[in-house]
């Protein structure tokens, strides 16, 4: 029996939200360019791709916050240059995804979810006008019926608002929908909701384990899903 089906007593879920960044495509490359020239914009070195893979998951504006800050710790950035570094953030990341990445797995997933006619979407904490466009660039476009990002809604994960939204517009309870995601936001996020939530490895967590947040299983790759749940990735022995 795979994983899947493992989680849903032998059934399939109706539907399967996903995360985005760290989940389905490895966006940092083209998330710590715009960074980067936004940072020399304001005549500060360059952060970097391994530092800004560290300060990814909490939507942009934190993100921009953290590399005003070199760290993740950022409460001391005042608003005024926040708004001023946002601006131009988005200016460089705006249609700029040539390097954005879908992760292996990915895609025979979802083509399995769709002949399943098991419903998707997506949630993420990117903003919910670069979401469509990426999609759409890297082939994804066509898998998702709803798409929920960080702006679309007051609140962002780890609040479950985003999850619960879906779950009303899709008319499925949430004993019978799934959450991939690759961080502990996801994971709390999905706790929340009262939804499994399977992590990946892979993903972007600032640089801890994401079973340290025990979800329901660890995976190391999305096709995982479909394959038999191997001792290593039960609940409670993911490391």
């Amino acid at each position: 029996m795979s994983l899947l089906r493992e989680l849903f007593q032998g059934e399939l879920p109706r539907l399967v939200m996903f995360d985005l960044d760290g989940t389905l495509v490895d966006s940092v490359p083209d998330l710590a360019a715009a960074i980067d020239k936004t940072l020399r914009d304001l005549g500060r070195p360059a952060a970097g791709v391994v530092q800004v893979r560290n300060w990814v998951g909490n939507g942009a504006r934190v993100l921009v916050r953290r590399a005003l800050a070199g760290g993740l710790a950022h409460e001391h950035i005042d608003e005024a240059l926040t708004e001023q570094a946002l601006e131009l953030f988005m200016q460089h990341y705006a249609d700029n995804h040539v390097l954005t990445e879908v992760y292996p797995g990915v895609r025979p997933v979802l083509n399995w979810l769709r002949e399943q006619q098991v419903e998707m979407a997506v949630v993420t904490n990117k903003p919910e006008r670069f979401v469509a466009p990426l999609l759409d660039e890297k082939g994804l476009g066509g898998y998702f019926r709803w798409i929920v990002g960080g702006d679309t809604l007051p609140q962002q994960k780890p609040d479950p608002a985003a999850l619960l939204h879906v779950l009303q517009l899709a008319r499925v309870d949430a004993a019978h929908a799934l959450f991939v995601g690759d961080s502990r936001n996801d994971v709390l996020a999905a706790r929340a909701a009262s939804v499994p939530c399977v992590a990946l490895s892979y993903g972007y967590n600032h640089g801890r384990p994401i079973a340290e947040e025990n979800p329901a299983y660890v995976l190391d790759c999305l096709s995982g899903l479909l394959h038999a749940a191997e001792p290593a990735l039960l609940p409670g022995l993911a490391g």
